[in-house]
């Protein structure tokens, strides 16, 4: 049975250094007309969430998260090219990336909080696209809770390959970890956010790694033979 790993990208794959944030601020501002007066925490959690999280913050009762996400995208669109100026790429990911990508029994893909667009452009800013069959990706406009965008994900994976997967969550937040093991996966941690790696054990990670530096660990961890739990039934 092939390994479908599922890439959550904010911190784990890269940092966008604020530039999402800038464009939350922008978009919701020119939108609504209401000044941004408060910013939530992003980390492990889904744009469908933060935005309901913003809007209420704000007494904002005349929008919808998809007029939202529309004027959002499009700040992105605009800002984009400072993903690469102010953010970063998290140590190891390249070399892990291709080495999974050069083995034919892996698929690799994003499950992100973020929506579709936005995720494509983070990705895009770092050269990382061709590594992730991105039409099987689970995204911020799929569910509000993060452990639909698992599901979501492996249930578009088995539809267009034909066949069933082992599902492998790599993330840095206890929401990446809640939400692989929700839907039976392999949840694998890296410590490269800001939670620490007790707390991510603590949430039940199977493994958890300080970063990616070392390919050759990362990799023996996310293509481990012996699995730690049952897989679906």
């Amino acid at each position: 049975m092939r390994r479908l790993v599922m890439w959550d990208i904010d911190y784990t794959l890269l940092r966008g250094g604020g530039v999402t944030t800038t464009a939350w601020k922008a978009a919701f501002t020119e939108l609504t007309g209401v000044a941004w007066r408060t910013t939530p925490s992003f980390g492990g959690r889904t744009d469908m969430d933060v935005c309901a999280e913003v809007f209420a913050a704000h007494g904002v009762t005349d929008c919808t998260p998809e007029r939202f996400f529309v004027r959002y995208v499009a700040e992105i669109e605009r800002i984009k090219h400072l993903f690469i100026e102010q953010g970063a790429l998290m140590p190891g990911v390249r070399e892990v990336l291709a080495r999974l990508g050069d083995d034919p029994e892996v698929v690799q893909t994003l499950v992100t909080g973020n929506v579709p667009e936005v995720a494509a452009a983070k990705v895009a800013a770092f050269e990382l696209s061709d590594s992730f069959d991105a039409e099987v990706g689970g995204y911020g406009t799929d569910d509000s809770v993060r452990a639909t965008l698992v599901r979501r994900s492996l249930e578009r994976a088995e539809a267009k390959y034909g066949e069933r997967f082992q599902p492998v969550v790599i993330g840095d937040t206890e929401h990446d970890v809640t939400a692989a093991l929700a839907n039976g996966a392999y949840a694998v941690a890296v410590a490269t956010g800001r939670t620490k790696m007790a707390d991510l054990v603590l949430a039940g990670a199977h493994a958890v790694l300080p970063d990616l530096s070392d390919a050759d660990a990362a990799v023996s961890v996310l293509l481990a033979d012996a699995w730690p739990l049952e897989h679906r039934a």
